[in-house]
């Protein structure tokens, strides 16, 4: 186990780099198979997913894209609750298949907004993938058809995931560790 320091806060490991590659290169598969033939758009939510993205993309075998939005609903550890739209989606997305790609689901809430947002552009289908999901959290009803790891309520930062900013460049997960 690895123990890390950022800022304020202390945290151990709790998913090895290893066990995040095998996992996206089974969504990656999943994704490829259902999307066959659908040249899908991945629409991708900064900052947290840009390094899952990254790596899903180099798996993704069929013909694609990938854009990005960013949204904003983090202090901290906290969630704020409210969610702000940053920067928006410009690409036409009629009769497109569009797979969100997200960090981590935890209330729903940033992800219905979006599934919201993208319902009135025409789309040909809106689909899920995450990294991680957190279940006990889950405030909204969503369809994560795409999940790589289903996790405790637990803060966790690395693999793009931060604290207060920081802790992104990890390569592993870490989770908050009370000494």
């Amino acid at each position: 186990m690895s123990i890390v320091k950022i800022k304020d806060k202390t945290f151990k490991t709790s998913i090895t780099e290893a066990e995040i590659k095998q996992r996206i290169k089974e969504l990656a598969a999943r994704i490829n198979k259902d999307m066959e033939g659908k040249n899908p758009l991945f629409l991708g939510v900064l900052n947290g997913a840009f390094v899952f993205a990254a790596d899903l993309m180099r798996e993704i075998t069929i013909p694609c894209e990938i854009s990005f939005v960013k949204l904003a609903s983090y202090q901290g550890v906290t969630s704020t609750g409210k969610v702000k739209e940053v920067l928006g989606i410009n690409e036409d997305l009629t009769d497109r298949h569009v797979i969100i790609v997200e960090d981590i689901v935890d209330t729903g809430r940033t992800m219905k907004q979006i599934v919201e947002s993208l319902g009135t552009r025409r789309t040909a289908s809106v689909h899920v993938c995450t990294l991680f999901v957190k279940p006990d959290k889950m405030e909204e009803p969503l369809d994560i058809e795409y999940a790589a790891f289903s996790i405790p309520n637990d803060f966790i930062v690395g693999y793009g995931l931060d604290y207060d900013q920081a802790g992104r460049n990890l390569p592993e997960i870490y989770t908050l560790y009370e000494e």
